[in-house]
Order: C-alpha cells, then sequence, then structure tokens
C-alpha cells in the first residue's frame, strides 16, 4: 500500500473536525512515503514529542531513504484510531488503554470492533493522572475528594482519549460522572476555564512536567490542589486491567509543590498501520532509539525511554518492522507481542 502527501493538514490540523472522507487521498497517485503521525491536542505532551518523531523522520531518513513524516494534532486516542482505520494517519501515539481496547475490540471501541490493521512499535512514556482541584474542594489531598466534587469538572474534548480514560478511571472508581456538570474541551481551554473560575476540576493526563499544569499552579498557587492517589486508590482505578500503576512526581516539578507526589499512570505507546512497509518502520524504529537525547531535549518526559523498556507494557503485536530492530538489538520479543499476519 502506498501513502499519498499529506503536508497541508499540517497547516489545517483543525479540519480534522471534517468529515474523513473529505480529506481521503488518491491512492492511486501516491507513489511516495510521506506518512502523517497523528498526535493529540496542542496543550499537552503528545504534539511536541510528535513534532519531534516527525523532525527526527524529516533529518535522518528523507534524504537518504526518502521517507517523509509530518505530525498533526487531534482529539486524542479516540480520534487516532479512526485515523489509523482509514490511512488518514499511519502512525499514532495512544494511550496503552485504547490500545487494549483496540485489541480486544472493547470499551470505547466495542462498537468498532477489534482493530485488525494496528501494530505497536514502541513504548514511548507513562501518560500520569493530573487530578487539579479547586482547593476550596478539598479535604483530604488524595483521589477521595474526587467523591465530595459538586463545581464543574472538565472531562476532556469529545472523542478524546482523555474523555474515555477518565470515563473508565471514574466509573471504575464508584463515581456517577453522569450525575455532574462536565464540560468538554481540551487541556489548554480547560486551565484557561479553571484559572478563569468557569470550572473546578480537571485530569490532565500527560507527561511529567506538562505545561499546562505548570501554568496553573504558576497562576492559581494555593488556589489549586494536584490529588495525590493512594495504592488503594489506585486499585479501585486500575478495575483489574494490569494497566495503570503508580508513578512519583518528583518534589519541584511544579510551582509550589515541594514534595515527591504520589499518583497513578498507563503506559503510552507508538501505534502503525499494519499496511506501512517493514523497512519504513524499521528504520523509524532505529531512528528513534539512536536519538534518544535529542527526544529528551524537547521534553522530560521521553527522558526514560531506553532499549530495554521498549516493548514493556505493549498492548498489541509488534510491527514486523520494530520487531526486526529489537531483534537486531539482541532483544527477545514476548511471545504475547509478536508479529502476526
Amino acid at each position: 500500500m502506498t501513502f499519498a502527501p499529506f503536508t497541508r493538514r499540517v497547516a489545517l490540523a483543525s479540519a480534522l473536525a471534517l468529515p474523513l472522507a473529505a480529506l481521503a487521498p488518491n491512492m492511486a497517485e501516491a507513489d511516495d512515503r510521506n506518512y502523517v503521525l497523528t498526535t493529540a491536542g496542542t496543550g499537552g505532551t503528545y504534539y511536541p514529542v510528535g513534532v519531534a518523531l516527525a523532525t527526527l523522520a524529516k533529518i535522518h531518513l528523507q534524504n537518504a531513504h526518502g521517507i517523509d513524516m509530518s505530525a498533526i494534532s487531534s482529539a486524542g486516542s479516540g480520534e487516532n484510531t479512526v485515523l489509523l482505520r482509514e490511512n488518514q494517519a499511519q502512525f499514532a501515539i495512544m494511550q496503552g488503554l485504547f490500545g487494549q481496547w483496540a485489541r480486544e475490540g472493547s470499551g470505547a471501541l466495542e462498537e468498532a470492533g477489534p482493530q485488525e490493521n494496528m501494530r505497536s512499535i514502541a513504548m514511548l512514556w507513562p501518560n500520569v493522572e493530573h487530578f487539579l482541584l479547586r482547593t476550596t474542594q478539598v479535604e483530604t489531598g488524595t483521589a477521595s475528594d474526587l467523591h465530595n466534587l459538586s463545581g464543574p469538572f472538565s472531562i476532556g474534548a469529545r472523542n478524546s482519549g482523555t474523555e474515555h480514560s477518565n470515563k473508565f478511571l471514574l466509573e471504575n472508581f464508584g463515581i456517577d460522572y453522569e450525575s455532574w456538570d462536565l464540560v468538554y474541551q481540551g487541556f489548554a481551554p480547560s486551565i484557561d476555564a479553571l484559572i478563569n473560575g468557569t470550572i473546578d476540576s480537571v485530569n490532565i493526563n500527560s507527561g511529567i512536567g506538562v505545561g499546562t499544569v505548570t501554568r496553573a499552579k504558576a497562576q492559581m498557587g494555593d488556589a489549586v490542589t494536584l490529588l495525590s492517589v493512594t495504592e488503594e486508590e489506585l486499585e479501585l482505578f486500575d478495575g483489574g486491567t494490569g494497566l495503570y500503576f503508580s508513578i512519583t512526581i518528583p518534589g519541584g516539578t511544579y510551582p509550589g509543590i515541594d514534595e515527591d507526589l504520589e499518583t497513578i499512570a498507563q503506559p503510552n505507546f507508538l501505534a502503525v498501520n499494519a499496511d506501512v512497509p517493514e523497512e519504513d518502520v524499521y528504520l523509524f524504529t532505529k531512528t528513534i532509539y539512536e536519538n534518544l537525547g535529542f527526544l529528551c531535549n524537547i521534553h522530560p518526559a521521553t527522558c526514560d525511554m531506553s532499549l530495554e523498556n521498549a516493548m514493556a507494557g505493549l498492548p498489541l503485536p509488534l510491527h514486523p518492522g520494530a520487531a526486526r530492530f529489537y531483534e537486531e538489538e539482541g532483544l527477545t520479543i514476548p511471545e504475547n507481542i509478536a508479529p502476526v499476519d
């Protein structure tokens, strides 16, 4: 399968709101290797890291191998699933939860069914839950305070990974979120609304050091609290999936939070359309792991990426190109993510 250029969509990322058919390329005219990497909203971590990954491809693969890549913003994992399925994008950064749903045809993807065209390339970084509450709503400082929430809660943009993972977490936690005053918007407008007083809480699931949380704490100070999550609360949130784990946000990461803070996270991973040629995925995977320092300089969330952890927690079978690279590096492919035909 070949893929048409999507350069225009970098400048027109908002066009994702249009019907997908209106953006479909003419496959008969495509004879090059211009790929699209879909990310999420510009206020989180997916987008800057996606731009960095696409930049790596341009620098190292465009002249030498004719491979080009452009990163676009989107509503996140939910929309990315559609974009991969419809070949509007060939690569995507996604939540591990959506990868599991894609494999099983469950959760938010139950109606769509198993996504048989999706494969894994690599584990990227933890997707960390940042529960921010107006301090007037806080009693314990832990996630249990969510049970007493009375004001508007921003649950994420519609059809975003944030919306669906928030609903998954809240339902597991025993919260009837449908009774809440839900606001549907992305990270940046959610923080604007929190600062302006039009919402009382939001959950930002992103990498440690995400700019929107930094902005909220810098402008609101003690008027906003970042909740911690206990081990008991983790078990409830996870709901037996085994996807979520405890993670420490180091003291000093955000303004006014000097002590370490425990919360939870799930894995983020790099997904790919199964039809992308093996050689192209091999070269892209190799380029990523030969340039981890570059990624770390772009965003601190990627600084913990390593070849040793490249396959940890991947929810989907590996693309043969990625598997080839890992085997060349002496790694053993776990049976549950071995490439499939």
